[in-house]
């Protein structure tokens, strides 16, 4: 009966990093974004019974306002993170005399292959949104700016 408590322990920990931890940064965010939401529609019913005017972009929120460039560029920043890390974990597999061993694998290679060849790939994607983005919305990307400097 330990054996079994043992592997259940140790595949429960994976588990919650894998399952329980993005499921409840997600519900936090979606609760963070709810709470906002409602604390700004309840301004606005006040302001409404008071009779004030209202400004349309009293919704928006800070999440709308990245512009194309700031996007592009948080694509490029991820290409170049999943890129270098698939290539360091090619890399890593590619050494001969790997020190030790893991429980379930003769070598961790074959499983550093295959993971760093995902991460590169998505790499490589993202790479390829990033540049394509930039050609499509090149004309998007000057009207913006000149918007914005025309603000301020």
């Amino acid at each position: 009966m330990t054996y079994f408590w043992n592997h259940f322990f140790d595949a429960l920990i994976p588990i919650c990093i894998c399952v329980v931890l993005p499921t409840l940064v997600i519900w936090l965010i979606g609760r963070v974004r709810q709470n906002e939401t409602n604390r700004k529609a309840e301004i606005m019913l006040k302001a409404l019974d008071n009779g004030a005017i209202i400004d349309s972009d009293f919704f928006k929120g800070l999440s709308g306002s990245k512009t194309i460039k700031e996007r592009l560029l948080g694509r490029l920043t991820g290409a170049s993170v999943t890129g270098v890390l698939g290539l360091a974990l090619i890399l890593v597999a590619l050494i001969p005399d790997w020190p030790g061993e893991w429980v379930l694998y003769d070598s961790p290679a074959p499983m550093l292959v295959i993971l760093g060849g995902i991460l590169l790939a998505i790499g490589i994607a993202l790479f390829i949104v990033y540049f394509t983005g930039k050609k499509l919305m090149a004309k998007e990307i000057v009207s913006e700016e000149k918007q914005i400097l025309g603000e301020k």
